[in-house]
């Protein structure tokens, strides 16, 4: 694990991660172009802490090298298992961060979107703060998760893995969080609303052809098959039922995730939700 420390305009101690997935090199290489953008001191008292996590994954260009580092938090420092025993090293990182914002790619079609477990002021800055139309509230799926066990941490779907798309809107996308937390001074924040949908549950994935037959927060009509293989055919018998990371190839046990819409998360201003 590296940290890379940059400077702040203002009081809020913030973090970003990037390759917590090996075979996410985008995260990498946002936190690098970060890192060389940052001024290395800044005119306020806090700090822009930048870390890049799951190094020999990435140089091995694997998603992990013994268990999925975004599976396997809080992790256990005795465990032989190399991505457990970092995960505590990696929260240890992150402890008294006011916002963290973790990045991803994913073989799933665009739009980008946000992803939290728990809605505290510092996660609805980051969320409504960046330029995403969706987040997925993940609270009642896994909690093994880095934003599931670090507080305030937010993660962020950039784009399709091994995409230059990817890199640029994680980029800006970072930028845009920093000025939300008011760790970046060059421009007013822009704030606006974000659709909230909820994860419902992981939709699995058996053997043979995989077929995905709807795209992420698109309306899956009731009745309607959402994705099937020579194991299962996962029809849908609800209204209202949106797939998040769908993909045929992208994960090795899920078609992806069933949700629902929840609500609309207006801006910290106008939830009455003080800066962090």
């Amino acid at each position: 694990m590296e940290t890379i420390e940059r400077g702040s305009a203002g009081t809020s101690r913030v973090a970003i991660v990037g390759g917590i997935h090996g075979d996410e090199p985008a995260g990498a290489e946002i936190v690098r172009r970060l890192a060389a953008t940052l001024d290395s001191e800044g005119s306020g008292d806090g700090t822009v802490r930048l870390v890049i996590a799951n190094e020999p994954a990435l140089a091995a260009e694997t998603r992990y090298t013994d268990a999925d580092l975004n599976r396997a938090f809080p992790g256990d420092p005795e465990s032989d298992e190399y991505e457990r025993a970092l995960a505590p090293r990696v929260a240890a990182a992150l402890d008294g961060m006011d916002a963290v914002l973790a990045l991803h790619t994913s073989h799933s079609a665009p739009p980008p979107f946000a992803i939290y477990s728990e809605l505290t002021p510092s996660v609805r800055r980051s969320v409504t703060g960046m330029p995403i139309d969706y987040a997925l509230d993940s609270g009642n799926l896994r909690s093994t998760t880095l934003d599931s066990v670090v507080p305030h941490a937010v993660s962020i779907e950039v784009g399709r893995q091994g995409s230059e798309d990817a890199v640029e809107f994680g980029y800006e996308a970072c930028l845009a969080f920093l000025r939300a937390h008011g760790a970046l001074d060059d421009e007013p924040p822009a704030f606006t609303e974000t659709t909230v949908v909820a994860g419902d549950e992981e939709v699995p994935k058996g053997g043979g052809e995989p077929h995905v037959y709807f795209e992420n927060f698109e309306s899956i009509p009731r009745g309607a098959v959402f994705a099937e293989d020579d194991v299962y055919t996962h029809r849908v018998d609800e209204e209202g039922v949106v797939p998040i990371l769908a993909s045929e190839h992208g994960y090795e046990e899920i078609f992806g995730i069933y949700g629902r819409v929840q609500h609309t998360l207006q801006p910290p201003d106008a939830a009455g939700d003080s800066p962090v």
